[in-house]
């Protein structure tokens, strides 16, 4: 005899949230896929390509509440490999040399990560600091990145050996799959037994440790993940614009990826999509502009206005009062 299941008040409601996150989803694919047909495919592109940047940082910021200021080394490392694969041997086809490139960033993410994570606050933020600044100079030295004049001619080639990527149309849904499969394992990770587990370690790591759980290979691996996908970012990258330059390994790009996580809302699955938009559309209207040389000054009024109005970034504060009016 059959019998039904009778939902509880909160199996309800988790229910009816689970509904209303799928239907989100399907809404923001819908938008990506016709988003080409709008505006610039390359500018929609360079926004995808940071927005899994500031996913894999946010990874690691957001839901383990380590704060890294060397993130740019992964992103500069997976594109300089996939770049100079690309070039030397044209017979690679380019999700190959994303690929390696990725696995590049996750070996140097495996070293940084064994380095810096027994430290913690300060300590763990000026480690991955000094480290990215090495690969900085190294690749400033290394003959094969061409210095400061940057790595050029990157073939995008055919995907697949089959497909080309000369058009801009099949090269923005190509990076449109690269980053939903990016931030398909971000969310997954998030809601996993590991990521929950990462959540108390980052809100009592003491708490987490009397529980029995090795924090230190919970965080570690955390670290490795969110280098992947930043060196997945940084591949991509490469492959879009056809170059690789010492901009993505610069500081400042570690500082840059920092400001969209916060603006758009550090520990939210969407908030560095929303911070990264926003962050290089700015830099666009800005740089076409009379103020392009005030860009920098103007992104930190915006980001200390930002945090002082709404310290939970733009997606944060959403989600605050969307609970506050509808729990």
């Amino acid at each position: 005899m059959a019998t039904t299941q009778t939902l509880t008040p909160t199996m309800e409601r988790q229910r009816r949230a689970n509904m209303r996150r799928n239907l989100l989803y399907i809404v923001l694919i819908a938008i990506g896929l016709v988003a080409p047909f709008f505006a610039y495919p390359v500018f929609l592109m360079k926004v995808l390509c940071f927005a899994l940047f500031a996913c894999a940082f946010n990874l690691l910021l957001g839901y383990a509440g380590l704060l890294s200021f060397g993130h740019a080394a992964f992103l500069a490392t997976g594109g300089y490999v996939t770049g100079y694969l690309l070039a030397s041997y044209p017979a690679l086809t380019p999700e190959m040399g994303i690929i390696v490139g990725t696995l590049a960033a996750l070996a140097l993410g495996t070293v940084f990560g064994a380095l810096a994570i027994r430290r913690q606050g300060i300590y763990f933020a000026m480690v991955t600091l000094a480290l990215a600044q090495l690969v900085f100079f190294f690749y400033v030295q290394a003959p094969f990145t061409g210095g400061e004049d940057g790595l050029h001619g990157v073939p995008r080639g055919e995907l697949f050996g089959v497909i080309s990527l000369r058009s801009n149309l099949a090269m923005y849904y190509f990076v449109f799959v690269i980053f939903l499969i990016g931030f398909a394992i971000v969310q997954r990770t998030v809601h996993s037994p590991y990521g929950q587990v990462l959540k108390a370690i980052r809100e009592n790591e003491p708490r987490a440790v009397s529980l029995g759980y090795n924090t230190d290979a919970y965080k570690l691996l955390a670290f490795i993940l969110s280098a992947g996908l930043a060196g997945l970012a940084g591949s991509t990258k490469t492959v879009v614009f056809q170059l690789a330059s010492l901009t993505d390994a610069h500081w400042h790009m570690s500082g840059e990826v920092i400001l969209m996580t916060l603006l758009g809302g550090v520990g939210t699955l969407f908030g560095p999509v929303v911070g990264a938009g926003l962050v290089v559309s700015l830099q666009h209207l800005l740089a076409q502009g009379a103020l392009g040389a005030w860009v920098g000054p103007i992104l930190g009024v915006i980001f200390v206005v930002c945090v002082l109005s709404f310290r939970s970034g733009i997606v944060g504060e959403i989600l605050k009062s969307y609970r506050k009016n509808f729990k």
